[in-house]
């Protein structure tokens, strides 16, 4: 059940995890089964646990004072899932988190990371890791945003990201991408009559 998993990290990894770091991940990642519209977080709780996304597909949220989803993130396959913020400053949280999907994760709580993962070389520097791919991705996203025109943002998006294409409807793929599914729809139809 792991073994995906741990040759994910290990692609990460400057080397590869010995048998003992296996062994403290297996006991550290619990496997968690999400329904489909689940919430891993919920807005004001405090984010008690983070995990790797197995397979199937959550999004992260805002809801404006008009009741209208904003979504941050995208998260499928081989992605990370929690608000890092609340779960290391135990904060309440400013997103929703909830499977889009049915959705299969291996998480762990923030006691097993304090006690056990905060602890182990490999995990800060898997850590150190995914902090700068979010970062670059974040600032790549901020940048497209402030400089690019719709159809260059949905084109950027369908090139990195295939995958959401066929894991979210437009609705959902609009609002990530900060338009009205309407707006989206219209560059996808001139884009197919070129």
């Amino acid at each position: 059940m792991y073994d995906n998993f741990i040759a994910y990290i290990n692609r990460q990894l400057t080397k590869p995890l010995t048998e003992e770091e296996i062994e403290i991940i297996k006991s550290a990642f619990t496997y968690k089964k999400l329904r489909k519209h689940q919430y891993l977080l919920q807005e004001g709780e405090v984010c008690k646990m983070a995990g790797f996304v197995i397979k199937g597909a959550l999004k992260q949220y805002t809801i404006d004072k008009a009741g209208k989803e904003n979504i941050i993130a995208l998260l499928i396959d081989n992605w990370w899932a929690g608000d890092r913020e609340s779960f290391v400053k135990d904060e309440p949280s400013a997103f929703y988190i909830d499977a889009f999907e049915e959705t299969e994760m291996f998480v762990f709580t923030k006691n097993v990371y304090n006690e056990t993962l905060s602890h182990q070389p490999f995990f800060k520097e898997l850590l150190m890791i995914l902090s700068e791919k979010h970062t670059f991705r974040l600032l790549k996203r901020i940048h497209a945003t402030n400089t690019q025109t719709a159809e260059q943002r949905l084109m950027e998006l369908e090139n990195s990201y295939p995958a959401f294409f066929q894991k979210f409807p437009q609705h959902i793929i609009a609002s990530y991408l900060g338009m009205t599914k309407e707006t989206l729809s219209r560059i996808r139809a001139n884009a197919a009559k070129r």
